[in-house]
């Protein structure tokens, strides 16, 4: 398959979300390095992302509950509404607060999410007061569904990904449910993480991809699949791929690529993955604080099983062609 991207599409943006919207845009958002802002840009091309003009629409606070760590944002249009999601911790004198994240969720009513006004609709509330992140929503046969990323204080490990219905985007409803937890030695690598899950609806069945291990180069993506005519709340109906379904590539020089999203190609014949990466193995220091997670962009095919297959993270560059 032709490779259509020269990438990184853009330096410097982790966690990676862009939406093709009705209006033709390319609406993309990521964490920033310094985690203190959500920004949005918007193109008419994946690639021209890179040139679009970020706009800030939110900040982070000086203190209390959204004033440190701003990770993760994504942008979804719900019911003629756009809605940010996103996470953060509070500021705190010890390292306890990386791990303070609760999730949030913005509202604007304007036709331009880059215009308007970001109105907050406050914490999305669970079953605990624990760290929680990289919520994502979709809608199944007329039902919302929230799918995100949690600690339960009576399992070991950092995260888990539980789904819950919503009663509007930013209130769930119902018992939350949990559908995987870090079972594999892929997925606890430095630490217990199953994360930034992303939604696609396929072949009459429902992908989640997640993230998995620490975020260096061990960092890399999972899957679950339900059949579309299942029960998406019983936890039954999801069976997870026992190997990563996309990792580190030595030969391509790409290095934790995870914490994904998708999209469709310009002429919308195609899917494309989005994600981060790494173009470099060896970091000093924290994993997160090294500001080198590129967003890159690759489209993907499909197996006669009906199963997405992603393939090798691309080479920085020219495109190539890869099978």
């Amino acid at each position: 398959m032709e490779q259509m991207y020269i990438n990184p599409i853009v330096e410097q943006r982790a966690d990676p979300w862009i939406y093709k919207h009705t209006d033709g845009f390319y609406y993309f958002t990521a964490s920033v390095p310094e985690y203190d802002r959500i920004e949005l840009r918007r193109a008419e091309t994946i690639q021209g992302l890179a040139e679009a003009v970020p706009v800030v629409v939110w900040r982070k606070y000086e203190n209390g509950p959204m004033s440190a760590n701003i990770w993760a944002p994504e942008i979804h249009f719900i019911d003629g509404k756009w809605y940010i999601y996103f996470a953060a911790a509070r500021t705190a004198q010890t390292n306890d607060g990386l791990f303070d994240h609760r999730m949030f969720v913005l509202e604007n009513s304007a036709d331009n999410p880059l215009q308007g006004t970001w109105v907050e609709k406050g914490q999305i509330k669970t079953k605990w007061e624990s760290f929680s992140l990289d919520a994502t929503q979709f809608e199944h046969r007329g039902v919302r569904y929230l799918v995100w990323p949690q600690k339960d204080p009576d399992i070991k490990g950092n995260s888990n990904l539980y789904i819950a219905e919503l009663e509007n985007p930013w209130t769930i409803t119902g018992e939350p449910v949990m559908i995987t937890t870090p079972e594999f030695a892929w997925e606890k690598i430095g630490f217990l993480v199953n994360e930034g899950p992303a939604v696609l609806k396929r072949n009459g069945n429902i992908f989640i991809t997640y993230s998995a291990s620490a975020t260096d180069h061990h960092y890399c993506m999972g899957l679950l699949t339900a059949d579309e005519s299942s029960d998406v709340l019983n936890p039954d109906s999801w069976r997870k791929h026992p190997e990563p379904v996309f990792q580190t590539s030595e030969a391509t020089g790409q290095y934790g690529p995870g914490h994904n999203s998708f999209t469709v190609s310009e002429d919308g014949t195609k899917d494309v993955l989005v994600y981060h990466a790494r173009n470099y193995k060896e970091i000093q220091g924290d994993p997160l604080y090294d500001p080198n997670r590129h967003t890159r962009a690759q489209v993907f095919s499909w197996g006669e099983d009906g199963m997405p297959v992603f393939g090798v993270p691309v080479s920085d560059g020219n495109p190539l062609k890869t099978e």
